[in-house]
């Protein structure tokens, strides 16, 4: 294969500067024609190839955008990647996309790696590791270095940049008043995700419900834990409790809620209504009966986290505001609920 000329040897052919062969080969108006065609005719010879990653350093410009999300398998996040994608491709950027696998040292890693020339910013949602022992200074040492994130979902909040967010304090308050409103009064809580910051809000939003309607508090029928192995293990005895309503936190909890409910015996809604946060097809077309759900309308929040970032890139002010969009989730009322 020919060998691609580098610009200190072109420059040294024609016994010019470096900045001079540079300068030509970028069309700049300081050098004359003649030695723009000269230099131009010779780089083509000699198989010159402009060094991309060296003008992405330079330029900070390469129009590709870098997305780490904690896993794959969750549809919620390929939702979000659609709507990134979608508006990328609009404005004419390229994505790429990592996956964390919940890991802290990876996020860190692949945010320094894509960092170095290759991504003009990221949008982010944090590892599982990286919220449960609060470690986000990878985060903040990309965004000194000068290099913008957007996060979504989960979030740091100690970290300066735009975020995406959705009401989950609001959505979980809402949807066990629903459930309370559809005669429900004993209401049982099931999260996996208790270390993430979106579990967290939730369950507030689940507690502040009950407190609303001066429902007791019953820890026999609360359920929160770190790991879907851990609600698993734990659930079955929920379910030897007095109980007429469910609220699930994520969508793999609403689907265990489900299936433990039917096995036990009870009637879905006849006996229990059961809520659940989702947003995949399983709640709606493959599971009987189909699961109400909150929608946290992944696609919206991709979309708006693109936007987001975009702008910021292509803003010619310095300081613009950090700014945190909040998208208002619906509930979507399937065959789970039913006034009772």
């Amino acid at each position: 294969m020919k060998a691609k000329a580098t610009l200190k040897q072109i420059a040294k052919e024609l016994n010019v500067s470096v900045s001079t062969v540079s300068k030509a080969l970028n069309d700049s108006p300081e050098i004359s024609e003649q030695t723009k065609v000269k230099i131009k005719e010779y780089a083509k010879l000699k198989n010159y190839k402009p060094n991309v990653i060296g003008l992405n350093l330079k330029n900070r410009k390469t129009k590709t955008i870098g997305v780490i999300i904690p896993n794959i398998l969750n549809s919620f996040f390929a939702k979000v990647f659609s709507g990134i994608e979608k508006i990328a491709d609009e404005k004419g950027y390229n994505v790429i996309m990592c996956i964390s696998n919940e890991s802290a040292e990876k996020e860190a890693h692949t945010l320094e790696m894509l960092s170095n020339g290759t991504i003009d910013g990221f949008i982010v949602s944090v590892s599982e590791e990286a919220q449960k022992n609060h470690d986000y200074e990878h985060f903040s040492a990309i965004i000194n270095d000068g290099t913008p994130i957007v996060m979504f979902d989960r979030i740091a909040d100690g970290v300066d940049c735009d975020k995406v967010i959705v009401d989950d304090f609001d959505s979980a308050l809402n949807s066990t008043q629903h459930l309370i409103d559809l005669g429900c009064k004993n209401i049982a809580l099931l999260s996996s995700i208790d270390n993430l910051s979106v579990g967290k809000l939730r369950a507030e939003g689940y507690l502040k419900a009950l407190e609303n309607n001066n429902i007791s508090l019953n820890n026999d029928i609360i359920l929160r834990t770190d790991s879907e192995d851990d609600l698993k293990d734990k659930i079955e005895k929920v379910f030897e409790n007095k109980i007429d309503g469910i609220f699930a936190l994520e969508e793999n909890d609403s689907v265990a809620a489900l299936r433990i409910a039917l096995k036990k015996g009870f009637k879905v809604p006849e006996d229990i209504s059961i809520i659940g946060f989702a947003d995949g097809i399983l709640a709606s077309r493959r599971l009987s009966p189909s699961l109400t759900t909150v929608s946290q309308h992944g696609i919206e929040i991709g979309e708006v986290a693109a936007k987001l970032l975009i702008d910021r890139l292509e803003s010619k002010e310095e300081h613009v505001p950090y700014e945190t969009v909040v998208i208002k989730t619906k509930l979507k009322e399937r065959e789970s609920t039913r006034n009772l």
